[in-house]
């Protein structure tokens, strides 16, 4: 009995600890996205990047114009991914966007590894719009890229 409340006691410790590592920074404050967006790229082995989303007003549920404006800013979002990605250089002086310009089974391969990474957070404004922020690991990337970054 002792253990398992021990086990517990210690589960609930890691989580917590968990939590306040990695806790996402909101973004939207009262509805609205503020006028300074401070980001950190890089976190502790992983590449962060948000998006910001709009759909149009004229359609007709929440639930839709939601939905659209979630979809835009996670294409945004992946779109600052590979933005960064690209200008990493790599061995040699070599940007990834060069070595892309080069292999087109590379240009495959970091695309499809941007598609992967984890939606951290969904936030939406008052209007409507979206603010997400996508989470790609780092050893992922390299990994899929078969490269060291540095």
């Amino acid at each position: 009995m002792r253990i398992m409340r021990w086990t517990g006691t210690a589960a609930l410790a890691a989580a917590i600890a968990l939590t306040g590592c990695s806790g996402v920074v909101s973004r939207v404050h009262k509805g609205r996205v503020g006028d300074v967006i401070n980001q950190t790229p890089e976190r502790r082995g992983f590449i962060e990047a948000i998006g910001i989303g709009a759909s149009e007003p004229s359609i007709p549920t929440e639930t839709q114009r939601k939905a659209l404006s979630r979809d835009a800013a996670i294409v945004k979002a992946q779109y600052e991914l590979l933005s960064m990605i690209k200008g990493v250089e790599l061995e040699g002086g070599v940007t990834v966007s060069q070595a892309m310009e080069k292999d087109s089974l590379l240009v495959a391969r970091v695309k499809s590894t941007i598609r992967g990474a984890e939606v951290l957070k969904s936030e939406f404004t008052s209007d409507g719009g979206c603010v997400v922020t996508l989470r790609l690991p780092r050893y992922k990337l390299e990994q899929d890229m078969g490269v060291r970054l540095p």
